[in-house]
């Protein structure tokens, strides 16, 4: 008996419009350890998809190396379910997305994917404490000095006071993805100033998301971390406003419908 004896073709079948309701394109670093395993623990898998291809980058983590991401961006975003429509896009790199710039981020991304929401880590932690109505922060980043220097003026261009910033003085980001999660809470108790409404806990290879709410009930204050913001911001911007909690109060909110720019703009 031959093949075309035994194959049969059974026919039209229904088809979903999607295969998830809600698509969000992921650009993790080539060293990520960290935000795949942040969105797949805060997203839904049955309603929301994420979609993750990398991009190269160089340690140590410095301002030059950074710099270096943006022209790979493009190539990055147009090979995430290429030729198809995603509801926003994230880039899991908070420094990169500061010193490069949100609107460099955005463009070198609509390059290959026009028209979807980008969303940089930077911008989202900027959103969420609008979102929570805070102005005095404290920062915390696991970066060197000088890569943590242009934080300041970043937020104090988006009209947030910077009381103090503590840097753990690391420079390659896969070292960062090992700090304990205790060792992450400890750190941050100490740095949330007295006077500041919130603290800010910079960058997708910290383990933060996941402590999150265990430092808000440490501190009275809200927390905001890179890749809790960015999925926050995400899911918001793709049309998912459901509340989501266990990493802060920041996931249980709706995002602004307008946000505070820069002061340069």
């Amino acid at each position: 008996m031959s093949a075309d004896d035994i194959i049969q073709v059974y026919g039209a079948v229904e088809l979903a419009e999607r295969a998830v309701p809600y698509r969000i394109g992921l650009i993790a670093l080539a060293t990520d350890h960290t935000s795949e395993r942040d969105f797949a623990r805060i997203c839904d898998p049955n309603r929301v998809g994420v979609y993750v291809n990398r991009v190269f980058n160089e340690n140590p983590t410095t301002p030059e190396n950074l710099r270096r991401m943006e022209p790979r961006l493009r190539a990055a975003a147009a090979e995430i379910l290429p030729d198809e429509d995603l509801d926003a896009i994230y880039y899991g790199c908070t420094s990169a997305s500061v010193v490069i710039g949100d609107v460099a981020v955005e463009a070198a991304i609509h390059a290959a994917k026009p028209g979807v929401p980008v969303i940089t880590p930077s911008g989202a932690a900027c959103a969420g404490l609008q979102a929570l109505g805070v102005r005095r922060i404290s920062i915390l980043t696991p970066y060197l000095p000088e890569t943590s220097a242009p934080f300041i003026a970043y937020f104090q261009s988006r009209g947030f006071e910077v009381l103090n910033l503590t840097c753990l003085g690391m420079e390659d980001d896969r070292d960062m993805a090992r700090v304990k999660p205790s060792a992450i809470a400890a750190a941050a108790r100490e740095t949330a100033a007295p006077g500041a409404e919130a603290l800010f806990i910079s960058c997708t290879a910290l383990l933060a998301a996941e402590v999150a709410g265990e430092i808000e009930a440490a501190i009275g204050r809200p927390v905001v971390t890179s890749n809790q913001a960015g999925a926050w911001l995400s899911l918001r911007r793709a049309g998912f406003g459901d509340a989501i909690g266990g990493y802060g109060r920041l996931l249980t909110l709706p995002a602004p419908q307008t946000l505070r720019p820069a002061a340069s703009a």
